[in-house]
């Protein structure tokens, strides 16, 4: 058993600047993570971090792009404390040591990006974020922070009252990579879920394989809703043969979109009349997709995004790892011909549901970065604010789990009295129904009060034996295939009713083969086959509360596209899809929008590029 005050769990981008913030306010911080930080999936973010640093810009217009880009989906209090601390967190940054590039004059570089009335998105070349995750880890090293890297976390130990929102979260369990023991770790004052987004749930998509919704699945079993995860963000640009992202620092700098018949179509077909490239990018990805429909696609598939004209010097000043990417992986040389892009699976605006400080429903329970919903991304988030938030909900939840005294939150979580309740029919029953009574003890609710975390441990290695016993049945990798496919076909830039009913049906027999479940690694020590295995279940859960959203929410907003309803319904939905797991009965469930800021209320306004 292990024991700490502050247990972070994850070592990305939000995960490292939790720790930091924590044990600046004097707690004991650990962090609990499946891989070494560096290799975290916050070091493949190209683009930059979005701050008002200049004279000419200010917070309040950062704040108005944000909830613009969002379509008026995200929540005021959580958008402006993003845009209010962006340009303090972004300098101390640079303090610490990270190297953004930078003007003649030497201030720091600031880019334009989609959906951005001033040019306010500082980078560091075309690799941001691995400079910020180096940057970090070295604060980590240097304030002596322990690192358990190479341990995976797979569940959290909470308390069991019928109630959510009168449990606790007492700590975690972790299987040991190297060793194959499964363990305890106690949290004193926290557990910070900083585990990064859901990516793997499609098959087609830009993040790492270690992004298999960890956090989200653990926190939506112990009780905590999940928020609008219907909004899932398809970046316009990513290599077809790969996923590869693309950055939108490209098209920040003057790179052009062609269809197949050399038109620039943003422009020519009126997508985006005044901002062409740089519209947000649901508005791109999706008149990608209308091209290749059209016909104009190239080889029926992607289109062109040329950089040449920008000149030898400035793309490798700039955006030098963009030419590695399309040599490495498309065979193509941006120096001298147009890379082939279409849009891919990207990042998860919905999540984990949690207030201004990071905190779930759950006392004790924290979460930050791309598995946490504050709701600052809305339906749709604008690159560059990615970074941002990170750093700015990293900081706070650190912070306010070691102690420190942020002030009432005004973003409310977990069921109340200022809910609306769904009644929508749905095709299958989704959650743990069906489940045998191994797994149900293996993964459904919360321990007992008493001896929460011990007990929890015993679960879990229960689980694992189990799952190690067995010696035939089913792989993990052909029912990860089939859901990946599923939501790939389904749930992807273009939605109907049919298709997204389809899609839970799969996702229902998924999960019932899933019982049927073995590792055939029998090694003791570095099984990925385990490993994975129990991500796969955790990539069920998940893309079931995203399908379950696209379904109920029948309106066009942001990245959410639905073929029965294509325009935005403010009179009906303006409020937030959450999702709870109930004791495996999900029920869905909503909550307002605060659209009322400190000074100003954002009224809803046709979004326009």
């Amino acid at each position: 058993m292990y024991e700490h005050d502050v247990l972070v769990v994850g070592a990305g981008g939000a995960g490292l600047r939790a720790a930091i913030a924590a044990h600046e306010a004097g707690a004991d911080t650990a962090i609990v993570s499946k891989l070494h930080p560096v290799r975290s999936h916050t070091g493949a973010a190209e683009g930059g971090i979005n701050a008002a640093l200049q004279e000419g810009d200010d917070w309040e217009l950062h704040a108005y792009d944000t909830m613009k880009g969002s379509d008026y989906l995200a929540d005021a209090p959580a958008v402006e404390t993003l845009a209010q601390d962006a340009p303090e967190d972004t300098m101390r940054l640079e303090h610490w040591g990270m190297p953004f590039s930078r003007e003649e004059d030497g201030r720091v570089s600031q880019r334009p990006f989609g959906g951005l009335s001033y040019p306010r998105t500082t980078y560091a070349g075309a690799e941001t974020g691995h400079h910020l995750l180096h940057t970090m880890y070295e604060q980590v090293v240097k304030r002596g922070i322990q690192v358990y890297d190479e341990w995976y976390v797979m569940n959290l130990a909470t308390t069991d009252e019928a109630d959510p929102n009168d449990r606790q979260c007492e700590g975690i369990v972790a299987y040991d990579v190297q060793t194959g023991k499964v363990e305890g770790f106690k949290a004193n004052q926290g557990v910070i879920l900083a585990t990064g987004g859901p990516g793997q749930a499609f098959d087609h998509t830009t993040n790492a394989v270690s992004c298999t919704g960890d956090g989200h699945a653990m926190a939506y079993r112990a009780g905590a809703p999940l928020e609008d995860m219907e909004f899932i963000q398809f970046h316009p640009t990513s290599l077809p043969s790969t996923g590869v992202l693309i950055s939108e620092g490209v098209r920040g700098e003057g790179g052009i979109l062609y269809n197949n018949d050399g038109e620039r179509f943003m422009f020519e077909y009126g997508y985006a009349n005044n901002s062409g490239e740089l519209a947000s990018r649901d508005v791109v990805a999706r008149a990608e997709l209308d091209e290749v429909a059209e016909g104009r696609g190239v080889e029926d598939e992607y289109v062109h995004l040329d950089m040449r004209h920008l000149g030898e010097d400035r793309i490798l000043d700039r955006l030098e790892n963009i030419l590695h990417l399309a040599e490495d992986f498309e065979g193509v040389d941006g120096l001298v011909e147009p890379m082939p892009v279409k849009p891919g699976q990207h990042y998860a605006m919905g999540g984990i549901e949690v207030d201004e400080n990071g905190q779930t429903c759950i006392d004790g329970l924290y979460a930050a970065g791309e598995c946490a919903c504050v709701s600052v991304h809305g339906g749709n988030r604008l690159g560059g604010n990615a970074l941002p938030e990170l750093i700015v909900f990293g900081k706070r939840a650190g912070a306010h789990a070691a102690g420190d005294d942020l002030g009432e939150p005004e973003i409310r979580t977990g069921y109340g009295d200022d809910v609306e309740d769904d009644d929508t029919e749905l095709p299958v029953a989704p959650g743990a129904s069906g489940l045998d009574s191994a797994d149900a003890v293996a993964d459904g609710g919360v321990a007992a009060e008493t001896g929460a975390l011990e007990q929890a441990v015993e679960r879990e290695r229960a689980r694992v034996d189990r799952l190690m016993d067995k010696d035939s049945g089913v792989q993990h990798a052909e029912i990860r295939a089939k859901l990946q496919n599923a939501m790939t076909d389904y749930v992807n830039v273009f939605r109907n009713e049919e298709g997204i009913e389809k899609a839970l049906e799969i996702i229902r027999e998924c999960r019932e083969e899933y019982q049927d479940v073995y590792v055939d690694d029998p090694s003791t020590t570095f099984n990925t086959d385990l490993q994975q295995t129990i991500e796969t279940r955790n990539l069920i859960d998940v893309a079931e509360t995203i399908a379950l959203g696209a379904l109920v929410r029948n309106e066009f907003r942001g990245a959410h596209w639905r073929q029965e309803n294509q325009v935005r319904d403010d009179e009906n939905w303006l409020k937030h899809t959450l999702v709870s797991w109930d004791d495996g009965e999900p029920s869905i469930f909503y909550r307002p929008v605060i659209l009322e800021g400190e000074e100003k209320t954002y009224e809803p306004k046709v979004r326009s590029y």
